[in-house]
């Protein structure tokens, strides 16, 4: 008998994920309500809560399964080696995250940067970015001079630094990839 309900939990928990990625893919990420979710899935707004605790529990769901789709797609490239070939294969990853305001504050907040107790799908994906880049990094045409895990550190810092910036009206005439490069050319480029 548990197993039953067991399976129609999980059935019912991939419901109102599939529900709220429709409605996601038709509004966007910040557009998305709970009401909007059950109504798609056609369950009562209890049994949503009983899965997710709020609306931000299965953002995190969501925001982690599709950053790791882009961490994916970010691997399946030939290994970069250079400033520019590190940050476009990152692209994927990135264009993510800058794509809503919300997505990108939603990501920060459940990056594990901020004190969060419980490592969630989010903090996890940040955690495989560092370690992707950490791999890229040991082979890669970058300084030497001090550790690959210090390097993929800076990356990342640098990255969200730049994103942020993003999203500042006095920040906004140089473009995410051109602040990037250059944070990270001074960043990673060895001494000369």
């Amino acid at each position: 008998m548990q197993k039953t309900v067991q399976k129609r939990t999980l059935k019912t928990r991939a419901r109102l994920i599939e529900a709220a990625e429709g409605v996601v893919a038709q509004n966007g990420y910040e557009a998305l309500r709970v009401e909007q979710v059950v109504q798609t899935a056609g369950v009562a707004k209890g049994t949503f809560f009983a899965h997710f605790r709020d609306k931000d529990a299965l953002m995190e769901i969501m925001m982690g399964q599709r950053l790791n789709a882009c961490l994916d797609q970010a691997e399946a490239t030939t290994r970069p080696t250079t400033v520019s070939t590190i940050i476009a294969a990152l692209e994927p990853v990135h264009g993510f995250m800058m794509s809503e305001r919300y997505v990108f504050d939603l990501l920060i907040r459940y990056s594990g940067a901020t004190g969060i107790a419980e490592i969630g799908p989010i903090a996890t994906c940040f955690e495989r970015y560092f370690r992707v880049v950490v791999m890229w990094l040991e082979d890669a045409q970058v300084r030497k001079d001090v550790p690959a895990e210090m390097l993929a550190e800076g990356v990342q810092a640098f990255a969200i630094q730049a994103m942020s910036l993003k999203f500042c009206a006095l920040h906004s005439a140089t473009s995410f990839t051109d602040r990037l490069d250059a944070y990270l050319t001074a960043w990673l480029t060895p001494a000369a």
